[in-house]
């Protein structure tokens, strides 16, 4: 009864989650009162907003790609976003479909085909419907879905994730700041960076919702004759949230992960089935030479803002695009966070980066030439005027024009409406955890509040201008968060400062303080060789290392400072602290490690009967160390806890006092929760 009441009491944190909802309420009630009015509203601030801040936007992205990718490879980059001896939650194929999933499956399947015919039909520069246009076309679809959308979902999740599973702090936009403003993070200047990251992401998602629907629409008009119009549309957003609800209140495990994964199975046959019924070898020449062409004018394209044309192309397509990122990065990033923890910062970049933009580099090649190919030398023209009329029809249009049409479309609306429900029921998790002050494990009734609110949202959009007002909603929205991106990435770079001081101090003294007695190295060398079963170490862990945090323990007493040893019964655990008032406390952990013994072990009087042994390993606040003390004396582990004390005072000794934050100041920061230990005491992530 008791776990029954705690799933349905709030957790709501009320000054982000009223004025969030406040927000949208508005927007809804002022849309539905007059459609037509919001609806020309809606283009006039899309029309403002492009004219002045077009060039923002596009520095920017910039920027955010040269700032995630220079942090990889430094020495940061080997930094775990978690304690050092934590490991990945998902499998690398796990973590890639659910981020896939989240992060543009719809765009994919809305833009695959859509946009190199348009770009095509009416390039921005030089004359239309040639080889230069073609060419053109694919190196525009590979910018706008490539390295710099998910430079901006990789920031956000990079930064979320840092600081919450690294520091302890909630999983949450405002977390970044701390380093800036320190304890100001929980007030109004917190809270409203919340209430931005909210209304970005509920923005963003209907948008997708908006596009998925016409899509299904477009789909279902295709196989069954269904009318396009905005009834059919509207229907197909609240069928579809209503079944979001169910993977909401499953969660992320049970819901999302085994949906996204459908997603990949489903999407990757798709793909498959129309590279080889189309012009394969065409598609593998024309992936390679526009990834080539995509690379070699990255940097010119990036800073392209059509200066000289005042053009609308860019701001209904680039700044429409990268917008629409920047709003859904609090819902991409945070969710991307959510599955991260335990990679290292190289991994998540690579992984973040590499691996989803060469995916969708092959879904154009394989999408998009498939049907530049069939308009320029197959002379199928019509496609080009079927999709110019409704960008929603192109990809039902191209399968048409292949084999088992009618099977292939069918598929293609049951991926639509799984990456629609997917971006649902994730989104719900993402916002009501951002409404709750960073809290995962929210109630249900929550979740589904926000399922139905998004929902909603992308209704009344769609009855005030369709795909105008959904552009203008997301170019809008992402112009206050583009700025807290901006101050997080600062943060987040203070932070590693920091950080690399703390390691570099730290190994420094390290160098010239550890050095062993005659009898230590005698211990070390037996520790090496023997494979111990798990009574031996308990028992060692009990009587040897508690006796000598004890000795040391009534020492610090002494000498006035507070100091504490404890034994963790489940963990198998001897633990002492420190705590000196104003800086962070130090923790000394010895605890009972479960390993496979090495390939190496022969069999013999050192070795168990069992697969496994045991080690008594060191663990200090920022995690395991990787070595173990079991067979030392009692002067030895003293030895090595004031080793690693005199480390610890080195580096309070030594902190940068002077930036405006100072580690050694907020001892909270550095409280990074262990995670949960395997019952047979092997540590786990």
């Amino acid at each position: 009864m008791a776990d029954s009441k705690a799933l349905r009491k709030s957790t709501i944190l009320v000054p982000v989650f009223v004025p969030a909802v406040l927000v949208s309420l508005l927007l809804i009630i002022g849309t539905i009162s007059d459609p037509t009015l919001a609806g020309q509203f809606f283009s006039e601030v899309q029309r403002w907003i492009t004219d002045t801040f077009g060039w923002f936007y596009m520095l920017v992205v910039a920027l955010f790609l040269i700032f995630i990718i220079g942090i990889s490879l430094t020495s940061w980059g080997n930094i775990k976003l978690g304690p050092d001896h934590g490991d990945p939650e998902y499998s690398f194929v796990e973590w890639f479909a659910m981020l896939f999933s989240a992060g543009y499956g719809i765009a994919l399947l809305f833009f695959g085909v859509a946009e190199p015919v348009l770009h095509y039909a009416e390039p921005p520069v030089g004359a239309p419907e040639t080889v230069g246009a073609a060419k053109q076309a694919m190196q525009i679809a590979f910018f706008h879905w490539g390295f710099h959308i998910w430079a901006i979902y990789g920031l956000v999740g990079l930064v979320m994730a840092y600081f919450a599973f690294r520091h302890g702090l909630p999983l949450s936009m405002r977390s970044a700041f701390y380093p800036l403003i320190g304890e100001k993070i929980h007030g109004p200047i917190g809270h409203a960076i919340d209430v931005f990251s909210i209304l970005g992401t509920l923005f963003g998602i209907a948008t997708t919702l908006g596009l998925s629907a016409t899509q299904i629409n477009a789909g279902l008009h295709y196989l069954w004759g269904l009318p396009m119009s905005s009834t059919v549309q509207i229907s197909a957003i609240a069928i579809v949230t209503v079944a979001a609800t169910f993977s909401v209140v499953a969660g992320m495990d049970k819901g999302v992960k085994r949906l996204s994964m459908l997603n990949m199975i489903l999407a990757v046959a798709l793909m498959m089935f129309v590279f080889v019924v189309g012009p394969t070898i065409h598609i593998l020449e024309s992936f390679v030479q526009n990834t080539g062409s995509y690379l070699s004018g990255i940097v010119e394209r990036t800073f392209n803002l059509q200066a000289y044309s005042h053009s609308d192309w860019i701001g209904n397509w680039t700044l429409f695009i990268f917008s629409w990122t920047i709003a859904w990065a609090p819902f991409v990033g945070l969710f991307i966070a959510k599955i991260s923890r335990g990679r290292t910062i190289r991994q998540f970049v690579v992984g973040v980066m590499l691996v989803p933009s060469l995916f969708t580099f092959f879904w154009f090649a394989v999408f998009g030439d498939t049907a530049l190919n069939l308009i320029m030398n197959q002379g199928v023209s019509v496609l080009v005027e079927e999709v110019q009329a409704d960008k929603a029809v192109a990809l039902f249009q191209l399968f048409d024009l292949l084999p088992w049409s009618s099977v292939i479309s069918f598929l293609a609306v049951l991926l639509i409406v799984t990456f629609f429900v997917t971006s649902s029921d994730s989104g719900s998790l993402v916002v009501d955890s951002l409404a709750s002050g960073g809290v995962i494990e929210t109630p249900v009734w929550q979740r589904v509040f926000w399922a139905t609110l998004e929902g909603l949202v992308a209704s009344v959009l769609l009855l005030a201008g369709g795909l105008s007002a959904l552009q203008t909603m997301t170019i809008a929205s992402a112009l206050p968060f583009a700025v807290v991106i901006i101050f997080a990435a600062l943060g987040m770079w203070r932070a590693l400062i920091i950080e690399s001081h703390r390691e570099t101090s730290l190994q420094a003294h390290m160098a010239t303080s550890r050095h062993m007695t005659g009898a230590q190295w005698r211990h070390r060398l037996t520790a090496m060789i023997r494979f111990p079963e798990r009574q031996e170490v308990e028992t060692f862990i009990r009587t040897t290392a508690m006796a000598s945090m004890e000795k040391v323990v009534l020492e610090l007493r002494a000498a006035g400072w507070e100091a504490s040893v404890a034994f963790d019964e489940q963990l198998i655990r001897a633990e002492l602290v420190v705590n000196r008032e104003g800086h962070v406390g130090f923790i000394y952990d010895i605890r009972l490690v479960t390993s496979p013994i090495p390939r190496y072990a022969s069999a013999g009087p050192s070795v168990g009967d069992g697969n496994d042994y045991c080690r008594a390993e060191v663990f200090l606040r920022r995690g395991g160390r990787s070595y173990d003390v079991f067979g030392y004396h009692t002067e030895d582990i003293i030895r090595d806890i004031l080793d690693q004390f005199e480390n610890y005072l080195h580096f309070l000794d030594n902190a940068p006092g002077k930036l405006p934050w100072d580690m050694a100041e907020h001892d909270d920061l550095l409280n990074v929760p262990e995670p949960p230990d395997h019952p047979d005491g092997k540590a786990g992530a």
